[in-house]
């Protein structure tokens, strides 16, 4: 089944052009189903039809899913919740306070991805279109599923097995009640839900398309998003360049915004080289209604298939070698002094400027030492040998040591 997740920074088309890509596929014949996670939930303006948090036909093979974040957050969030207003009932606070101390900001966007497991499990899509968040909150979701997997793999067992020892103590000596079985179930469970989507958002059918709009400060952050998205493991397989003004008449105003307009999709010829940049041009008037949405994504398209899969390895591969193996993370844009790395053990540690992923080595890597490293026409390459082979270790290396 075909993934195609839409991101990119507010107003710049995003959820118009997921949802002509969603209108083309199921004129394809493709059962498609269009999903938003996006709080500002516009599927349904761009449809012209009203859509809820269950998927709702709007043409034949069509469906649109506004996902109901508050739903999902009291189904998966409920017992924790339920734990954490006991402990601040306990200290005195107010209760309206207390409810809104308990909620997670941004976890209502984390938890609307498990509405997008559960209709990949369902087995009743060719296609599912995701129209995300704007590209901030997009990569706060992405990141989370492999961050809380790290906490529950080390520190979760061991938190557990001391809070089962100790609970009948500390609820004695604190007066606080300890969390209780289903607390730490409800932790487990959410985790590996989230890492299930993680899987299928990583998976070889899965990838993110950025929309963006020919503006200096717009582009900026679409390579921002390349660059992030690479580091976490997403494959990114093309970028739209949305409202760009057509040429000709003798306006000196629209001529201006040509020109600039001109320089700027110059820049993204070359940002984004080897990937696929399809173009739509500024209309007269807003694509509403199935038809409308479809016309403009066979534009943007023209002979090209919005669903190809993606080829290659994706960001994220391991080769070996004669003496080792060289780990390869793509991390487009990026230069050696702007990535810190680091070995505990047997996990990398990678930072490229305020993200920072905690990868896991596979066992074939995690058993060697790490030779060297170094980043080389955007993509971090990091040698590993065997531990009894002390050869020196390479010296172009990144910032932080290895």
């Amino acid at each position: 089944m075909r993934i195609v997740l839409f991101t990119g920074k507010g107003g710049v088309g995003k959820s118009t052009v997921a949802a002509g890509t969603a209108a083309l596929s199921a004129a394809a014949g493709h059962r498609t189903l269009v999903l938003s996670t996006d709080a500002a939930h516009s599927l349904g303006d761009a449809f012209g039809s009203p859509v809820g948090s269950e998927p709702t036909q709007v043409a034949s093979g069509l469906f649109v899913q506004q996902v109901d974040a508050q739903l999902r957050f009291e189904q998966s969030w409920a017992d924790i919740q339920r734990y954490l207003l006991s402990v601040l009932e306990v200290a005195g606070l107010d209760p309206v306070a207390a409810e809104e101390l308990t909620v997670i900001p941004g976890a209502e966007e984390v938890l609307a991805l498990l509405e997008l497991r559960l209709q990949v499990l369902s087995g009743e899509w060719d296609v599912i279109i995701v129209d995300c968040a704007p590209t901030a909150e997009t990569l706060r979701l992405l990141a989370l599923p492999e961050a809380l997997g790290w906490y529950m793999q080390r520190v979760f067992p061991t938190q557990q097995r001391v809070m089962k020892a100790l609970r009948p103590v500390l609820t004695r000596a604190a007066g606080v009640p300890m969390p209780g079985g289903t607390v730490f179930d409800a932790i487990e469970r959410l985790h590996g839900e989230l890492d299930e989507v993680h899987a299928m958002l990583t998976g070889p059918e899965a990838s993110v398309r950025i929309v963006m709009t020919p503006e200096t400060v717009v582009l900026a952050e679409a390579r921002r998003s390349y660059t992030s998205l690479s580091l976490f493991g997403y494959r990114v397989d093309g970028v739209v360049a949305n409202r760009i003004f057509p040429a000709g008449g003798s306006d000196d105003w629209r001529a201006g915004w040509v020109a600039a307009q001109d320089t700027v999709l110059a820049q993204v010829d070359q940002s984004f080289a080897g990937l696929p940049i399809w173009r739509s041009v500024y209309r007269d008037q807003e694509p509403v209604g199935v038809d409308s949405l479809a016309t403009l994504a066979r534009a943007v398209y023209g002979d090209d298939d919005p669903l190809a899969t993606p080829s290659g390895a994706g960001p994220f591969r391991v080769d070996r070698t004669g003496d080792g193996a060289v780990l390869h993370l793509a991390l487009p844009f990026v230069s050696r002094t702007e990535v810190g790395l680091a070995r505990n053990g047997d996990e990398l540690v990678v930072t490229v400027g305020s993200y920072r992923r905690l990868l896991t080595l596979p066992a074939g890597l995690a058993r060697l030492r790490v030779a060297g490293a170094r980043v080389e026409e955007g993509e971090l390459k990091v040698r590993f040998r065997d531990p009894d082979d002390q050869s020196p270790i390479e010296t172009t290396r990144t910032g932080g040591a290895p």
